[in-house]
């Protein structure tokens, strides 16, 4: 009996990272709506996120060297690894006592701004390419634009907006992660250089 084949195959890599962002956004958002106090109240619960977010930083160093296919991708996925590593460092010093201006919150505003630049000039073709090209012009403009959020959080430590806008925004970095698939239309539009669609 021959087992039926999936097509196009799964976008593994982006559905693990997808789930990481899930749970970051789950932490950034019970912080919250409990209160930073709250959250607090438990230590441990403070290193939680920062140290998630530096954990996928120091995972897509593999990525980075075993699912790139070219020398573009694997700057941009060494760019993302290291700022991911950057901006869980510095919210794990501000957990930790270490780091007192919330200025460093501003790190991770930085890391947004580095992903979403690296996503833009990696992805080549336009917006209505194939699905892909646009979920990359997508997630490249959203994570510039969610960039502010943090910039916020520097701004107001205590201000649960900032914290919320967060977490929405690493809902949508796991919504489009997830959409991500093998050459597809989208909005009816697939170029003739994409390829055969295989969805």
């Amino acid at each position: 009996m021959i087992a039926a084949q999936l097509l196009p195959k799964a976008e593994f890599v982006h559905w693990w990272f997808a789930t990481g962002f899930v749970i970051l956004a789950l932490l950034l958002a019970s912080e919250a709506i409990v209160g930073e106090e709250v959250w607090g109240r438990r230590p441990w619960r403070r290193y939680l996120w920062p140290a998630f977010m530096f954990g996928m930083g120091v995972l897509m160093f593999p990525v980075m060297t075993f699912f790139t296919s070219s020398t573009i991708h694997m700057v941009a996925h060494g760019s993302w690894a290291q700022v991911m590593m950057l901006a869980g460092a510095a919210e794990l010093g501000l957990a930790r006592g270490k780091l007192r201006s919330p200025w460093w919150h501003a790190s991770t505003s930085f890391a947004l701004l580095v992903a979403g630049a690296a996503v833009l000039v990696h992805e080549q073709n336009s917006w209505l390419f194939e699905r892909a090209a646009f979920l990359h012009h997508l997630i490249g403009w959203t994570a510039i634009g969610c960039s502010v959020f943090p910039l916020l959080k520097a701004v107001r430590p205590r201000w649960p907006a900032a914290t919320f806008g967060m977490a929405a925004t690493f809902v949508a970095f796991a919504v489009i992660l997830y959409c991500d698939r093998d050459i597809a239309p989208i909005f009816g539009h697939l170029s003739y250089f994409a390829g055969v669609p295989k969805r």
